[in-house]
């Protein structure tokens, strides 16, 4: 499954991927048999409503005017630690923010394409990736837990001559 990244960047229906992701994190909660509380979903909801990811004190502060009330910095962690044991989010280790994942719940190569001008990030998935990490892997007798793909450029919409067109 290679899926299109410049999709990503053009105009598409917020509310419904928005829509679709918290939709998504309930049955993946109901079955896991653990509870979207408030918090988690709100911290989702704040991600995906952003194409930038964003750190665990941006979180707070976002999250602090939605609820009105502060909110401590553990329990942003612990609601992030949450959502990415679930699959539902990604941290992005360069940036030390985090992303939601449109992907939940599937085994997928973590390859981040990350615009240098506006910061924008898209999540995109290749089979052909996932085969070669394990073949790699399995040649030099290791076992892959995870990883993470960062490539950096500009996305379509920063690239010279974009509003040209």
């Amino acid at each position: 499954m290679l899926t299109n990244a410049r999709l990503v960047y053009q105009p598409h229906d917020h509310v419904r991927s928005l829509n679709a992701a918290i939709s998504r994190a309930h049955e993946i909660c109901n079955t896991s048999n653990v509870r979207l509380t408030s918090t988690r979903e709100a911290i989702l909801k704040l991600l995906w409503q952003s194409h930038q990811p964003l750190g665990a004190y941006q979180l707070q502060q976002q999250l602090s005017k939605v609820t009105d009330k502060p909110v401590a910095p553990p329990t942003i962690y612990r609601a992030i630690e949450f959502l990415i044991n679930l699959g539902l989010v990604h941290r992005i280790p360069s940036l030390n923010a985090y992303v939601g994942c449109p992907f939940p719940n599937s085994e997928h190569s973590n390859i981040f394409l990350i615009c240098k001008s506006c910061k924008t990030v898209a999540e995109v998935a290749d089979n052909r990736v996932n085969s070669l990490l394990e073949n790699v892997s399995e040649k030099a007798t290791f076992t892959l837990e995870n990883q993470t793909i960062e490539l950096f450029g500009l996305c379509p919409n920063c690239e010279p001559g974009a509003s040209d067109e």
